[in-house]
């Protein structure tokens, strides 16, 4: 081979190396560029408040997590629960923007405490919507119960169960949820427009959402008002009215009315043993269905008006599309016709050993 054609092969070959490099840059640079986009686009967060209330992780997450799939094949859910920290959710919020998730559905631990997060979220790109409780900041949707008729028909519950001794000398002990939560103050809300000016509220306190302090606030009204003077009790949801049914048997009180909410297990078989005398039950698939629908739409830049059909206003004052179900309140006679009908629980899961004599009687088995 003369010099001449050495140098053309060698030409020939530097620029096919070249050519080779600068092409592996951009399929790598490609390669990169679409990594980051799916880790935007196909992601969603979802941060729910703690594990102490039995639906969230039992009914919530499963459901939520199935309808993403349904509607969209290829795309993720990143999972935290904040415990009942709201310091810990600030940290998961920050993390699911690291992570790059294009929409974030949250339940507030504390709907201000996390407006900053919210707002980094956004000003990230990340649409955020408030699942169950009202979060503060500029969430693009918000979807719930009609929490102030959930409240309602804890009320009147309560008078039903009371009949002829819901008179306005009656004292009834009234335990609220958690202030930081803005569901707390609409179910209070609801319920005072029922009971107020029927019975006399006596004592009134938080439970904090949590068992043991609803019993101590339980022990603290025996000891204000005496045993023999309470006629009925307001408790704002199941998992305190567990607390308190274990104070009021302690205390040797029973027959009076005990409200609840979210229809757990534990409630249900409080109602059938006649320890608690109503729940409310917000059905837990449509909910975490309609979160998921919502998700998905704003994922893909769709129109949520159509899913969106009211306005809420939040702590905050932003005034937010939203999405509100109906709550169903549920006594020892329609047990079979709400959470049995709707695949909640089985007979059997309900009336298991303990309950078997109480089921019998109530009529389910």
């Amino acid at each position: 081979m003369n010099a001449t054609m050495r140098r053309v092969v060698i030409g020939t070959a530097a620029v096919s190396m070249a050519l080779s490099v600068a092409a592996c840059g951009k399929a790598g640079d490609k390669k990169d560029d679409s990594s980051s986009s799916s880790s935007s686009s196909k992601t969603i967060g979802l941060l729910l408040p703690d594990s102490v209330t039995a639906r969230y992780e039992k009914f919530d997450k499963p459901y939520f997590e199935a309808k993403v799939k349904a509607e969209c094949a290829d795309c993720k859910v990143e999972y935290a629960n904040a415990a009942g920290d709201a310091a810990k959710q600030a940290q998961q919020v920050s993390s699911m923007i690291t992570k790059g998730v294009g929409v974030i559905v949250i339940s507030a631990q504390d709907s201000a405490a996390i407006k900053s997060s919210i707002q980094s979220a956004v000003d990230k790109g990340i649409k955020v919507i408030a699942y169950d409780r009202l979060a503060q900041g500029p969430v693009s949707a918000y979807v719930s119960f009609d929490n102030v008729k959930v409240g309602e028909l804890q009320g009147e519950a309560l008078l039903t169960a009371l009949g002829d001794k819901a008179t306005k000398k009656s004292k009834i002990v009234m335990i609220n949820g958690d202030d930081a939560d803005p569901n707390a103050g609409q179910f209070k809300k609801g319920a005072h427009q029922a009971l107020d000016g029927k019975v006399d509220i006596a004592y009134e306190q938080s439970g904090l959402w949590k068992d043991t302090v609803a019993a101590q606030k339980m022990s603290a009204a025996i000891t204000q008002l005496g045993a023999k003077n309470i006629a009925g009790v307001y408790s704002a949801n199941d998992g305190m009215a567990g607390g308190i049914a274990n104070t009021l048997k302690g205390a040797g009180i029973s027959g009076i009315p005990l409200t609840g909410q979210d229809a757990e297990l534990a409630g249900i078989q409080r109602i059938v043993a006649g320890t608690q005398s109503s729940t409310v039950y917000k059905a837990f698939k449509p909910e975490a269905e309609a979160a998921a629908q919502l998700a998905v739409n704003l994922l893909n830049n769709k129109s949520i008006s159509d899913l969106a059909t009211t306005t809420q206003t939040s702590g905050s004052g932003d005034k937010v599309p939203s999405q509100l179900l109906t709550p169903v309140s549920v006594t020892k006679a329609n047990i079979k016709d709400t959470v049995v009908k709707d695949g909640l629980y089985t007979i059997d899961q309900i009336c298991t050993a303990d309950y078997a004599k109480a089921c019998k009687a109530a009529g389910l088995q």
